[in-house]
């Protein structure tokens, strides 16, 4: 199954390549408990759900010691293959749902990722600072700005500036209209060859 991890990230270590293995059966049988992924699309996990995550690696290659919150997590996604791919790099996941976070937390330890704390929060509650905040298709780019403005650090350490990295498809025209040219967007069928991906896109906007 994690074939398609390895086809694009060659150079994982044994540990990242186990932890990456162990999500199927973990996803699997929280999936049947509370619906974190569509249970249609559970056999696409990787492709769906892990790969598109690690489309935020292929655009921007974290340094050690980043400080990363993951708006929105769900059960765990961009978060938990983010935080496996960067094992140096701090990752924070934060999401509404309590028991969407019960299944990260859950998922992170039995996988054995020290770098990652799960906290059933809104994203308004946050009083953190972070080099990147990244989410998943969690609300339109003006209205995550907005709550997340606060919560950028001015401490720059990566080879972009810090700022927001969101995994989006479909038209996003009238969405990113208010930036202008600040933001940027990269198609994901750039980077991974896969059908699915079409359509995709990371939009990384610096704050």
């Amino acid at each position: 199954m994690t074939t398609i991890i390895d086809k694009y990230f060659p150079r994982l270590t044994q540990r990242q390549q186990q932890q990456y293995e162990m999500l199927y059966e973990l996803y699997s049988e929280w999936n049947a408990k509370i619906n974190v992924v569509s249970r249609k699309d559970i056999d696409n996990l990787y492709e769906h759900h892990v790969l598109h995550s690690l489309a935020i690696a292929r655009f921007l290659h974290f340094k050690s010691g980043t400080t990363l919150l993951d708006f929105g997590t769900g059960g765990g996604f961009p978060g938990i293959p983010l935080a496996i791919m960067f094992p140096e790099c701090q990752f924070k996941l934060i999401d509404g749902t309590g028991k969407k976070i019960r299944v990260a937390t859950e998922i992170a330890q039995a996988i054995g990722l020290e770098n990652v704390v799960a906290q059933h929060l809104r994203g308004e509650e946050e009083k953190g600072k972070f080099d990147f905040v990244v989410s998943r298709a969690v609300m339109p780019l003006p209205d995550l700005v907005k709550i997340v403005r606060k919560n950028i650090s001015t401490r720059q350490r990566n080879a972009m500036l810090n700022g927001v990295i969101c995994l989006k498809g479909g038209n996003l025209q009238a969405e990113l209209q208010p930036f202008g040219k600040k933001v940027e967007v990269v198609p994901i069928s750039s980077m991974f060859q896969e059908e699915w991906f079409k359509e995709k896109n990371v939009v990384y906007l610096p704050l």
